[in-house]
């Protein structure tokens, strides 16, 4: 089943919901253009995308081709939040460190509130 995603704008703030399986690269890169995509359209500068009810499916090497894809083709001026099931923590930290690695503003958690808040934080001097 692929990943089926819905969005919703608030100001500055781009709200995600995804669900279903990531059982292929070629659907999650169409799924991370598509956020790309209405980023843009929106004018966002923070996503929050809930990914609760998706199941990560993809090898070690396809999750690492996935995060230096959109590293490549994100906006870097964009802060992400990205929360997980538990079980799915450890491969959405390796994503994580791929996209840092490669200067993307991103970062995994395991409940809403705590993304949320991390989105809202005003950066450190």
């Amino acid at each position: 089943m692929a990943i089926q995603r819905e969005f919703h704008a608030e100001g500055d703030l781009l709200n995600v919901k995804a669900s279903g399986v990531d059982d292929s690269l070629a659907d999650v890169n169409a799924y991370g253009s598509a956020i790309i995509q209405a980023a843009l359209q929106n004018g966002s500068r923070r996503i929050l995308c809930d990914e609760t009810d998706l199941t990560y499916k993809l090898s070690v090497a396809d999750t690492f081709e996935s995060a230096r894809f959109i590293s490549e083709n994100a906006p870097h001026v964009v802060k992400a939040a990205i929360v997980c099931k538990p079980q799915s923590f450890e491969d959405g930290q390796f994503w994580e460190n791929v996209a840092v690695n490669r200067g993307l503003t991103v970062k995994f958690f395991r409940n809403l509130a705590e993304a949320a808040a991390w989105l809202d934080a005003k950066p450190q001097p």
